[in-house]
């Protein structure tokens, strides 16, 4: 699940985050990749040194149990390659984000040979309205005059360079998780004196903050839930072991990468 955030910060649809700061701030994707590629690259060196210190008995105790042959739907895995691909040039090309995704879904849609029933078994309800609800509570700050009070005070920080802005992404992310997070900050980002600088920051900091705590991502609860129904109990606890570290270090990494590139 580490590696699934940070991998996921090299490219402007690698989370959900990530494409709200494309469409609101209109960085290309070549451009978005070029500056934070270097940083996923790192994450993900950070993370098979912290994993092999912090679990070494682990790796130390031989192979890991062979899993069974996995059979993949060919036509299916096909079509999904070739959809992501034409994705992926859209995007490249300077289509609107938005746009491109319906295009890809819809050719999902429309030559699909699996019934909707199947599909809907595999939806995890609970974990839906779970992010739902976090969009509302979010949304909610703002008449409660909450996020005006919390950016009041975080303001010197916003506009003093990568590091402090890092700092507050990390923790709103932390609060309200990293969509909402980008989703307060998105008001703000376009004032502030180097904006696409301070977009590149929002992503690496709300992205690489998901590792920090069980609660910092989604993807972390589908994992942890995952995991329950296989008989792993990943806890708060066990999670922070190599969650914090894992944040710290990349964090490290992907602001010195920002602040030197200017």
């Amino acid at each position: 699940v580490t590696a699934a955030n940070v991998g996921s910060v090299a490219t402007v649809i690698g989370n959900p985050q990530n494409m709200l700061v494309g469409i609101a701030s209109g960085i290309p994707f070549l451009r978005f990749t070029a500056a934070l590629l270097p940083v996923a690259l790192a994450g993900l060196a950070i993370i098979w040194v912290v994993l092999v210190v912090v679990y070494r008995r682990d790796f130390g105790a031989g192979p890991l149990p062979a899993h069974p042959p996995l059979r993949p739907l060919r036509p299916l895995l096909r079509k999904a390659a070739w959809a992501s691909l034409l994705l992926v040039v859209a995007i490249a090309a300077g289509a609107p984000l938005p746009l491109a995704a319906l295009l890809a879904a819809s050719l999902l849609l429309v030559t699909r040979r699996l019934k909707p029933e199947r599909v809907f078994r595999e939806i995890d309800w609970s974990l839906l309205v779970f992010f739902a609800a976090l969009f509302v509570v979010t949304a909610a700050l703002g008449p409660l005059g909450v996020s005006g009070r919390l950016f009041a005070w975080a303001a010197p920080a916003l506009g003093a360079g990568v590091a402090p802005l890092a700092g507050v992404a990390v923790l709103l992310s932390n609060v309200v998780s990293n969509v909402p997070a980008v989703l307060l900050l998105r008001p703000l980002v376009p004032h502030l004196a180097h904006p696409e600088r301070a977009w590149l920051t929002v992503a690496m900091a709300t992205t690489l903050a998901g590792n920090m705590t069980l609660l910092g991502s989604v993807a972390n609860l589908i994992v942890a839930e995952l995991a329950r129904v296989r008989g792993v109990r990943l806890s708060f606890g066990e999670y922070l072991k190599a969650g914090l570290p894992v944040t710290l270090l990349s964090l490290a990494a992907g602001i010195a990468w920002l602040t030197w590139r200017g």
